[in-house]
């Protein structure tokens, strides 16, 4: 077939089978290896978006692909996004010692990004002339990765500069964050177009200056579709839900078609709205204007719907996608599990994807320990550093740190923080402030004050993550401190503060002091109430309590009688005790805690019948007892144990290294406390049943797999019961060892016979 019959053929082609035709045509004229056709085979598979497997195919038809090929297949490379494949083929065309012609350079530059310098410097070498295509390539990539100064330099260099050449050095200033020099480049050229204006809005719209970016875009000469989006997305992107919903209405009265972007921007400014009814209306429009939804559309819709709780809807939009679901409709429908606590099928998601990045890893990290699974949190950051492709990032850690937390595991937490230090992962306020948190709920005070006081600048969140430790620890007089230490560098307390100082006063008794801070608080709500109930309940003015719970100015809830239904167990007064119980029976009939707490003063003060009535109660609501556990950490892994538990590996040696004590503690007189015990056991059970608490078994093992003179650590998922209490103070002084138990309320640093709670728990 004649060439210039092919040519006549090449006009006519118009998409992706009209190619593949005409391919066919150059194949039966054994002209498809031919360096003329092969480039322009490339052009057309660039044109009509032809599959990248199919246009690799076209290139390797050629013996030896000349520079026009490799230019072209630059191109389609860099059209699709495929930056590695440009700079790989890049080291394909040096290899076969081709030199690239002008017109790779700017693809080349482009694909580079952050190495665009290395181009940059080749072309000086080589004495090339950068024409206007290279240069404004090179504007873009310093304007988008820095130096800053170099784009200028090439900017100030061209001697006939183009509009566009002008908004590229415009952007560069406003991707620095410098208002001042892209507005002063704005105000001096004369000539601007509508990416011009449009770049403005953006700008200022970065800048969260959302007020100057709306007066630029009403200035604007003219717009269109992508003027709207920017001006959408600036006040999507900034939380200014409903003044987006509002421009997006204007923009339609005023004819203008949203296109794929507007879509997208509309339908996630929904989901913010929190409205799923507004969700709805949008898709009306859409169904109105008989506008089909692409992938990215519906992606966008099921992202609002599983954000307002509609998982059903999303879970049918996550079907109809079916092979086109990107990785935001995977994140998307496992972060919606995640939220309602179904973990399971959030797990099942997550197993199910072929491909996962970090914010896939982050959103099940974050779900496991949102929802109390901590351990399997863990777990799963550790299958994700062993994961190629995929690195760990400040989000992340700051959800497996609080992991620790959660667990008391500080081997783990300094496990963690060696991995931050080794792979410089950059920490927020945020991460510090989840630092303070892990080691104060680890039982490192001195750590988290460590942690506190290495922040450049400490903000109300910091110091509320210290003073909520130090409350927990029954450290009263330090919280004071800190409180009065943010007074003065003028850093306002919040509710949480007050909560937490008010918490520490209790737990360390500091009636007069927790007074003045609660007159302090301008507008107390029920939580600094409770707190005040509970310092006055437990320094023994449970009268004073009561009074206060009846004044209040809000309805009492179960946590404020909680205060009180322990106070009267410290101090024995069974008369409030009964109040308040049945104030929690009717609040929160299904906590069994209540029942246990009020069962077991019945027990201590010999009332069988009572505690049998209690019993039966339980057991005609169909309530179970809390099963009480505790664990140690030691090589990384939490050990657990459950009353009289002996599933562990070394139950032998435990329950050896427990008689041994036993025996110890008998000898220096410690008799065990059975008066919570049923009265239906034997003396000799009730012993061996107190003896073997799990707090105890814990704390056994700790002394058994831990260095002489080391720290034992026991976490405990409720009140450590007194007689533990009072055995665990005498092993301190036997073992020369300092022993912390974290209990459900607070913790106890035990030493030398003495704990922090002052026995005051």
């Amino acid at each position: 077939m004649p060439q210039s019959h092919l040519s006549t053929i090449a006009l006519q082609v118009t998409s992706t089978n009209h190619l593949k035709q005409f391919h066919a045509h150059l194949i039966r004229n054994a002209l498809h290896r031919h360096s003329f056709w092969v480039p322009r085979l490339i052009a057309f598979c660039t044109r009509f978006h032809a599959p990248p497997p199919y246009a690799r195919r076209v290139f390797d038809s050629a013996h030896q692909p000349s520079v026009f090929a490799f230019t072209n297949m630059l191109r389609y490379y860099y059209k699709w996004g495929s930056n590695q494949e440009v700079l790989s083929l890049f080291d394909e065309m040096r290899q076969c010692n081709l030199k690239p012609d002008p017109y790779a350079y700017p693809i080349l530059i482009k694909a580079a990004g952050k190495s665009a310098v290395l181009f940059h410097s080749e072309l000086i070498k080589r004495g090339h002339d950068c024409g206007m295509y290279i240069r404004n390539a090179l504007v873009n990539a310093y304007g988008s990765y820095g130096p800053i100064e170099a784009a200028r330099q090439v900017f100030d260099e061209m001697t006939d500069r183009s509009v566009r050449d002008w908004n590229s050095i415009i952007w560069g200033y406003w991707n620095l964050g410098d208002e001042g020099e892209a507005k002063r480049l704005f105000d001096l050229m004369l000539d601007k177009n509508v990416v011009t204006w449009t770049t403005m809005v953006t700008g200022y719209s970065k800048m969260n200056d959302l007020e100057s970016a709306r007066r630029y875009f009403d200035r604007m000469p003219e717009k269109t579709v992508v003027s709207w989006n920017a001006m959408l997305s600036g006040y999507a992107q900034n939380g200014f839900t409903e003044e987006a919903l509002s421009l997006f209405r204007q923009m339609v009265s005023v004819g203008v078609s949203p296109n794929e972007t507007t879509w997208v921007t509309v339908i996630s400014s929904c989901s913010s709205h929190g409205d799923p009814g507004f969700i709805d209306s949008v898709v009306k429009i859409l169904e109105e204007r008989g506008i089909s939804m692409n992938p990215f559309v519906k992606t966008a819709l099921l992202d609002s719907y599983a954000k307002c709780g509609r998982l059903e809807m999303a879970r049918k939009i996550f079907n109809e996608l079916g092979a086109c679901r990107n990785l935001v409709a995977w994140n998307s429908m496992i972060s919606s599990h995640t939220r309602t606590g179904d973990l399971i099928s959030a797990r099942e998601l997550f197993d199910q994807m072929l491909e996962k990045d970090v914010v896939t890893w982050n959103t099940m990290i974050a779900g496991y320990a949102q929802n109390g699974q901590s351990a399997l949190a863990i777990e799963l950051f550790k299958q994700m550093i062993n994961e190629r492709g995929v690195m760990p990032n400040e989000v992340t850690v700051v959800s497996v740190i609080s992991a620790c937390g959660h667990l008391g595991a500080l081997e783990l937490g300094y496990w963690v923080m060696e991995f931050i230090t080794a792979n410089g992962v950059k920490l927020s306020m945020s991460a510090y402030s989840s630092l303070i948190y892990m080691y104060s709920r680890c039982g490192s005070m001195d750590e988290a004050k460590m942690i506190f006081y290495e922040m450049e600048k400490q903000d109300v969140v910091s110091h509320n993550a210290l003073i909520t430790g130090l409350a927990a620890h029954g450290n009263g007089i330090e919280a004071l401190k800190f409180l009065r230490k943010m007074k003065d560098e003028g850093i306002e307390p919040d509710r949480i503060t007050y909560i937490g100082v008010l918490t520490a006063c209790s737990h360390s008794g500091m009636l007069e002091e927790g007074k003045k801070v609660f007159e302090s608080i301008e507008a107390p709500d029920i939580d600094h109430y409770a707190c005040m109930v509970d310092l006055l309940g437990r320094v023994g003015k449970l009268d004073e309590a009561k009074r206060m719970i009846e004044e209040m100015p809000m309805r009492p809830h179960a946590g404020i009688y909680g205060s009180l239904l322990n106070a009267s167990r410290i101090h024995k007064r069974l008369d409030l005790g009964e109040f308040a119980a049945n104030k929690l029976f009717e609040l929160e009939p299904e906590n069994s805690g209540n029942y246990i707490l009020l069962s077991n003063m019945y027990a201590s003060a010999g009332k069988w019948k009572n505690v049998d009535r209690i019993r039966k109660l339980m057991k005609t609501r169909g309530l179970m007892t809390t099963t009480g556990w505790s664990w140690v950490e030691h090589d990384r892994k939490m050990h657990k144990f459950t009353v009289g538990d002996r599933s562990h590996e070394k139950s032998v040696k435990i329950y050896s290294k427990l008689a041994e004590l036993n025996r110890k503690l008998q000898g220096l007189g410690y008799v065990a406390d059975k008066s919570n015990v049923s009265r239906d056991v034997e003396d000799e059970e009730k012993e061996e049943m107190v003896g073997t608490h799990s707090e105890k078994l814990a704390v056994a093992f700790g002394l058994l797999v831990s260095e002489p003179g080391t720290v034992i650590r026991v976490v405990k998922n409720i009140r450590i019961c007194l007689d533990c209490h009072t055995a665990i103070k005498m092993i301190s002084k036997l073992e020369e060892r300092e022993i912390i138990v974290r209990d459900n309320n607070r913790f106890h640093h035990f030493k030398d016979n003495v704990c922090s709670c002052n026995d005051y728990w």
